[in-house]
Protein backbone atom coordinates (compact mmCIF):
# COMPACT_ATOMS: atom_id res chain seq x y z
CA UNK A 1 0.00 0.00 0.00
CA UNK A 2 1.50 3.34 -1.09
CA UNK A 3 0.71 6.83 0.23
CA UNK A 4 1.87 8.78 -2.82
CA UNK A 5 -1.66 9.76 -4.06
CA UNK A 6 -2.38 11.45 -0.70
CA UNK A 7 0.58 13.80 -0.98
CA UNK A 8 -0.79 15.89 -3.93
CA UNK A 9 -4.15 16.16 -2.18
CA UNK A 10 -2.44 17.36 1.01
CA UNK A 11 -0.41 19.94 -0.94
CA UNK A 12 -3.54 21.19 -2.73
CA UNK A 13 -5.37 21.63 0.59
CA UNK A 14 -2.36 23.41 2.07
CA UNK A 15 -2.24 25.88 -0.85
CA UNK A 16 -5.99 26.55 -0.57
CA UNK A 17 -5.69 27.16 3.19
CA UNK A 18 -2.77 29.58 2.79
CA UNK A 19 -4.52 31.44 -0.05
CA UNK A 20 -7.78 31.72 1.90
CA UNK A 21 -5.95 33.05 4.96
CA UNK A 22 -4.21 35.74 2.93
CA UNK A 23 -7.52 36.87 1.35
CA UNK A 24 -9.17 37.54 4.75
CA UNK A 25 -8.49 41.19 5.55
CA UNK A 26 -7.36 42.18 9.00
CA UNK A 27 -8.91 45.21 10.66
CA UNK A 28 -6.76 48.30 10.05
CA UNK A 29 -4.91 49.73 13.04
CA UNK A 30 -7.16 52.56 14.41
CA UNK A 31 -4.01 54.50 15.33
CA UNK A 32 -3.18 54.58 11.59
CA UNK A 33 -6.56 55.27 9.97
CA UNK A 34 -10.27 55.52 10.61
CA UNK A 35 -13.17 54.87 8.28
CA UNK A 36 -16.94 54.85 8.09
CA UNK A 37 -18.82 52.49 5.82
CA UNK A 38 -22.15 53.63 4.36
CA UNK A 39 -24.04 51.55 6.94
CA UNK A 40 -22.17 53.38 9.73
CA UNK A 41 -23.42 56.84 8.71
CA UNK A 42 -26.00 58.43 11.00
CA UNK A 43 -28.10 60.90 8.99
CA UNK A 44 -29.92 63.82 10.66
CA UNK A 45 -32.67 66.00 9.20
CA UNK A 46 -31.88 69.72 9.21
CA UNK A 47 -34.19 71.75 11.43
CA UNK A 48 -33.54 74.90 9.37
CA UNK A 49 -34.08 73.33 5.93
CA UNK A 50 -36.53 70.41 5.67
CA UNK A 51 -35.33 68.05 2.94
CA UNK A 52 -31.66 68.55 3.83
CA UNK A 53 -29.98 65.68 5.68
CA UNK A 54 -26.41 65.57 6.92
CA UNK A 55 -23.96 63.24 8.57
CA UNK A 56 -20.62 63.97 10.19
CA UNK A 57 -17.76 62.09 8.55
CA UNK A 58 -14.91 63.51 10.62
CA UNK A 59 -14.41 65.86 13.55
CA UNK A 60 -17.12 67.98 15.13
CA UNK A 61 -18.40 70.97 13.12
CA UNK A 62 -19.52 72.65 16.35
CA UNK A 63 -16.00 72.72 17.82
CA UNK A 64 -12.73 74.32 16.72
CA UNK A 65 -10.77 72.15 14.32
CA UNK A 66 -11.13 70.36 10.99
CA UNK A 67 -14.35 68.59 10.07
CA UNK A 68 -15.99 66.82 7.14
CA UNK A 69 -19.75 66.47 6.64
CA UNK A 70 -21.86 64.94 3.92
CA UNK A 71 -25.06 66.79 2.96
CA UNK A 72 -27.94 65.22 1.02
CA UNK A 73 -30.42 67.59 -0.61
CA UNK A 74 -33.84 66.23 -1.60
CA UNK A 75 -35.25 67.56 -4.90
CA UNK A 76 -36.48 71.15 -4.51
CA UNK A 77 -34.48 71.77 -1.31
CA UNK A 78 -32.43 74.97 -1.11
CA UNK A 79 -30.70 76.82 1.67
CA UNK A 80 -31.49 80.53 1.91
CA UNK A 81 -28.84 83.26 1.62
CA UNK A 82 -26.29 82.86 4.40
CA UNK A 83 -22.57 82.95 5.15
CA UNK A 84 -20.03 81.09 7.27
CA UNK A 85 -17.10 82.60 9.20
CA UNK A 86 -14.53 80.30 7.56
CA UNK A 87 -13.83 79.00 4.06
CA UNK A 88 -15.54 75.70 3.20
CA UNK A 89 -14.39 73.28 0.52
CA UNK A 90 -17.07 71.23 -1.22
CA UNK A 91 -17.03 68.26 -3.61
CA UNK A 92 -20.21 67.15 -5.41
CA UNK A 93 -20.49 63.35 -5.08
CA UNK A 94 -23.91 62.70 -6.64
CA UNK A 95 -26.55 64.54 -8.62
CA UNK A 96 -26.34 68.19 -9.64
CA UNK A 97 -25.82 70.81 -6.94
CA UNK A 98 -26.97 74.35 -7.74
CA UNK A 99 -25.11 77.37 -6.32
CA UNK A 100 -25.99 81.06 -6.15
CA UNK A 101 -24.54 84.19 -4.57
CA UNK A 102 -25.93 87.36 -3.04
CA UNK A 103 -28.62 88.28 -0.55
CA UNK A 104 -31.53 87.86 -2.99
CA UNK A 105 -32.76 84.25 -3.06
CA UNK A 106 -33.25 83.35 -6.74
CA UNK A 107 -32.96 79.61 -7.53
CA UNK A 108 -33.46 80.33 -11.25
CA UNK A 109 -30.16 82.24 -11.34
CA UNK A 110 -28.11 79.41 -9.81
CA UNK A 111 -25.29 77.64 -11.64
CA UNK A 112 -25.24 73.83 -11.91
CA UNK A 113 -22.34 71.91 -10.38
CA UNK A 114 -22.28 68.32 -11.72
CA UNK A 115 -20.70 65.32 -10.00
CA UNK A 116 -16.98 65.85 -9.43
CA UNK A 117 -17.22 69.63 -9.19
CA UNK A 118 -15.18 71.40 -6.52
CA UNK A 119 -16.52 74.58 -4.93
CA UNK A 120 -15.10 76.98 -2.32
CA UNK A 121 -17.45 79.04 -0.17
CA UNK A 122 -15.30 81.90 1.06
CA UNK A 123 -15.76 82.94 4.67
CA UNK A 124 -18.08 85.92 5.19
CA UNK A 125 -19.49 85.79 1.62
CA UNK A 126 -23.23 85.32 1.09
CA UNK A 127 -24.40 82.31 -0.91
CA UNK A 128 -27.20 79.74 -1.17
CA UNK A 129 -27.35 76.29 -2.73
CA UNK A 130 -29.41 73.15 -3.17
CA UNK A 131 -31.10 70.68 -5.49
CA UNK A 132 -33.63 71.35 -8.21
CA UNK A 133 -35.15 68.25 -9.84
CA UNK A 134 -32.91 65.49 -8.48
CA UNK A 135 -31.34 64.54 -5.19
CA UNK A 136 -27.72 65.57 -4.78
CA UNK A 137 -24.98 64.99 -2.23
CA UNK A 138 -21.92 67.02 -1.36
CA UNK A 139 -19.02 66.54 1.02
CA UNK A 140 -17.98 69.70 2.86
CA UNK A 141 -14.56 70.16 4.48
CA UNK A 142 -13.84 73.08 6.78
CA UNK A 143 -12.60 74.39 10.09
CA UNK A 144 -15.04 74.61 12.97
CA UNK A 145 -16.94 75.95 14.56
CA UNK A 146 -19.12 75.83 11.45
CA UNK A 147 -21.73 78.45 12.15
CA UNK A 148 -24.16 79.72 9.53
CA UNK A 149 -25.64 83.25 9.55
CA UNK A 150 -28.75 83.88 7.44
CA UNK A 151 -29.15 87.22 5.71
CA UNK A 152 -32.06 88.92 3.97
CA UNK A 153 -35.73 88.45 4.70
CA UNK A 154 -36.45 85.36 2.59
Amino acid sequence: MTLRPVRPLFLALLVITITAASVCAAEPDPAVLSYKLPADLKWSESTAYPGLKNTVLYGDPDKPGPYAVRNRFSPGTFSRPHFHPNDRFIVVVSGTWWVGTGEKFDPESTKPMPVGSFVVHYGGKVHYDGAKTEECEVIIYGMGPATSTRVGGN
